[in-house]
C-alpha cells in the first residue's frame, strides 16, 4: 500500500509538470516560432513546473526524501529555477530586444509583462539572499524568503494566466492552481509548526 501511494504521488507530480509541456509542444503556434523563441517559451513553462516542486520539497510532502535531503534538493531546484528564468528572459531578449527593454522598464503594452518582470527580480533576489543566509540569520532569512516567495508565486501565476500563447489553457490553469495551492499549503503549515515550537519553548521555560 505504501509503495502504491508513493508511486501515485510522484506520478501525479510528473503529470502536473509534463502534461502542460506536452500540450505546449503540440501547439500549432510553434510552426511560426523560431528555435530560440521556442526554447525561451519552454524554459518559462519548466520554471513554472519547478515552482510547484519547491514548496512540496520544503514542506516535506514528497515521499522518499528525508527533511535534510528535501532541503538539499530544494536548493538545487532553486538553482535550476534561476537558470530556467535566465534562459527564458535571455531567449526573449535575443529574439526581440525592444520588447524586452519595454518589459524591463515597465513600459510594455502587454498586461502580463510587469508581473513576469517582478517575479523575475524576486527570484534573483532569493538566489542572492540565499548566498548570504548564514550572515542574515535564520529569522531574517525566513521572513525575506517567505515574502519574496509570495511575490514569485503570485507574479508568475498571473503572468502565465494572462499570456495567450503555446500553453494549452486547461493544463496551464491546472498547473497554476497547483502552484498557488502548494505555496499556500506550505506557508500555512510552516506557520503552524512555528507556533507549536514557540508554545513548547514557552512551556519548558515556565517549568
Amino acid at each position: 500500500m505504501r509503495l502504491a501511494r508513493v508511486t501515485l504521488i510522484w506520478a501525479l507530480l510528473a503529470a502536473a509538470i509534463f502534461v502542460p509541456i506536452a500540450a505546449a509542444a503540440a501547439s500549432p503556434l510553434l510552426a511560426w516560432r523560431g528555435p530560440v523563441y521556442i526554447l525561451a517559451g519552454f524554459a518559462g513553462i519548466i520554471a513554472l513546473g519547478l515552482m510547484l516542486v519547491q514548496p512540496l520539497l520544503i514542506g516535506g510532502y514528497l515521499p522518499g526524501l528525508s527533511a535534510y535531503r528535501g532541503r538539499r534538493v530544494h536548493h538545487w531546484v532553486g538553482g535550476a529555477l534561476v537558470a530556467a528564468v535566465v534562459v527564458h528572459v535571455g531567449g526573449l531578449w535575443f529574439t526581440s530586444p525592444p520588447d524586452m527593454i519595454d518589459a524591463l522598464l515597465f513600459a510594455s503594452p502587454t498586461p502580463f509583462s510587469p508581473f513576469g518582470v517582478i517575479a523575475m527580480w524576486a527570484i534573483f533576489a532569493v538566489a542572492l539572499l540565499a548566498a548570504f543566509r548564514r550572515r542574515l540569520g535564520l529569522r531574517t532569512w525566513r521572513i525575506a524568503h517567505m515574502s519574496l516567495a509570495v511575490v514569485i508565486v503570485g507574479g508568475s501565476v498571473v503572468h502565465s494566466m494572462l499570456i495567450e500563447g503555446t500553453m494549452e489553457t486547461m493544463s496551464k490553469a491546472a498547473l497554476c492552481a497547483l502552484v498557488l495551492g502548494a505555496a499556500i499549503k506550505v506557508m500555512a503549515d510552516l506557520q503552524v509548526w512555528r507556533k507549536r515550537a514557540r508554545s513548547r519553548e514557552e512551556s519548558l521555560a515556565r517549568q
